[in-house]
């Protein structure tokens, strides 16, 4: 695929999908909160994405954790939408949910027909990844691990996040940069694959025991 500049202004001269498309996925973009999710969907989105970001009042400083986050002014309140279209036959439908706490019962309505969901985790905040972790285990959503790279993020090997995850050593953790299009590409790829795969291995199962 080719790249794009990662920003609201993303966006194909054609906002109808192909008569080829024969699969639609509902994908989730999750994370803890300004780990860069609507970013994500920015940069990979080939509509203009749907954004419903708020400006930060002092009211909501009072009960969100916005530590490490000086520079974020603004907030999804509600989700983040975006289109993908892998190849002729499937497109991604990207939903981006809200990263705070107080927002956890919208986004687990939001899993509802989900295929899967990609988390964003930043080295800086790690532990902030185990309660969105926690929730999509807790609904059975499969999921892969992305590693947003912020530029003044402290560099740590795959084998030591995985560990400091306790992610199951076939769930994907790769590094992402949500600001580019062709690496979130690749991260969102690697979620398919995934999905894909364990389709594949629940389909076998089941005529193992026809």
């Amino acid at each position: 695929m080719g790249s794009a500049p990662a920003s609201e202004d993303v966006a194909s001269g054609d906002v109808h999908l192909p008569s080829s498309v024969q699969t639609a996925a509902k994908i989730l973009v999750v994370g803890h909160f300004a780990v860069g999710k609507t970013t994500f969907v920015g940069a990979l989105s080939e509509i203009r994405p749907l954004r419903t970001e708020e400006v930060m009042t002092e009211a909501g400083a009072l009960v969100d954790d916005l530590a490490g986050t000086k520079a974020k002014t603004t907030t999804t309140v509600a989700l983040d939408f975006g289109r993908l279209t892998l190849n002729d036959s499937l497109v991604l439908y990207l939903f981006g949910t809200p990263g705070q706490q107080r927002f956890t019962q919208l986004w687990q309505d939001m899993t509802r027909g989900a295929l899967g969901a990609l988390v964003l985790a930043d080295t800086r905040r790690l532990g902030q990844s185990f309660d969105v972790m926690g929730v999509l285990e807790e609904l059975g959503l499969p999921y892969a691990v992305a590693l947003n790279e912020f530029d003044d993020a402290p560099g740590h090997d795959l084998a030591e996040i995985r560990e400091a995850l306790d992610l199951l050593p076939e769930t994907p953790l790769v590094r992402c940069d949500a600001r580019d299009r062709i690496s979130s590409t690749h991260a969102l790829i690697a979620l398919v694959e995934y999905l894909l795969n364990r389709t594949s291995d629940t389909s076998d199962s089941e005529l193992e025991h026809v």
